[in-house]
C-alpha cells in the first residue's frame, strides 16, 4: 500500500457529488487522512473512504456478534383456528363498545367475523381475527347521565359596577316585571 502525504491524491466520497471521485488530501492526523478536496467540485470535507468502507464496526455488527453465541428462542405459532378449538363460537355474544370483556373471550363483530380478545388495557381491547389483530374499545356504555334542566337567567336589577344597588321596594319589583310582560315590543 503507498504512503500518503498531505498534497497526494486519494480516491473519497464526495459529499456534495454523491460519488467516489479524486481528492486532494488537505490535512492528516497521524496516518489517517483527516481532511480532504474534491478535484472536481472544490468541496472541502472530512474524509470519507470508499463508499461501505469504514474503519470501526457499527453498532449493529458488535450486537450481532454478541447475540451470535446465544440460541435463539423459537416462535410457536398457534393459527387462528386453534385458538378457537374448544371455545363455544355459536353463543358468543356480538361486540358491543358499551360492554366489557376478558382475555380468552370470544366475540362476533360486524365487520371483521369471529374474534378472540388477547389483551385487554383499560378502555380497549386487542381483538384478534382471522385476518388481523385490531385494537377496539369496551365499557363505554352506561345509561346517559341526567343533565340538569335548563335554568334562564333571572331578571335582576344591577347597578353600577363600582357601586352596590339598594334593594327597590317589592311593589316597584312587581311593576317592572308586569310592565315588560304587557309592553308592546318595540321596532329597533
Amino acid at each position: 500500500m503507498a504512503t500518503q502525504k498531505v498534497g497526494g491524491e486519494v480516491d473519497s466520497l464526495c459529499t456534495r457529488c454523491k460519488l467516489s471521485l479524486a481528492h486532494t488530501i488537505l490535512a492528516m492526523v497521524g496516518p489517517k487522512i483527516a481532511r480532504v478536496r474534491c478535484n472536481t467540485c472544490g468541496g472541502e470535507h472530512a474524509f470519507r473512504g470508499k463508499a461501505g468502507v469504514t474503519d470501526r464496526p457499527t453498532k449493529a455488527a458488535t450486537a450481532k456478534a454478541a447475540r451470535a453465541g446465544t440460541p435463539r428462542a423459537e416462535k410457536v405459532v398457534i393459527s387462528f383456528d386453534d385458538q378457537l378449538a374448544g371455545k363455544d363460537i355459536a353463543s358468543a355474544p356480538k361486540y358491543s363498545p358499551k360492554d366489557t370483556y376478558r382475555v380468552d373471550q370470544v366475540l362476533h363483530h360486524p365487520t371483521f367475523g369471529v374474534g378472540l380478545v388477547t389483551a385487554v388495557r383499560g378502555d380497549k381491547v386487542d381483538l384478534t381475527f382471522r385476518s388481523d389483530t385490531k385494537t377496539l374499545v369496551h365499557g363505554r356504555g352506561g345509561e346517559p347521565v341526567d343533565r340538569p334542566a335548563f335554568n334562564p337567567p333571572s331578571n335582576k336589577r344591577s347597578g353600577p359596577a363600582d357601586k352596590p344597588m339598594a334593594d327597590p321596594p317589592p311593589d316597584l319589583d312587581m311593576d317592572v316585571e308586569a310592565a315588560s310582560e304587557s309592553s308592546p315590543p318595540s321596532g329597533d
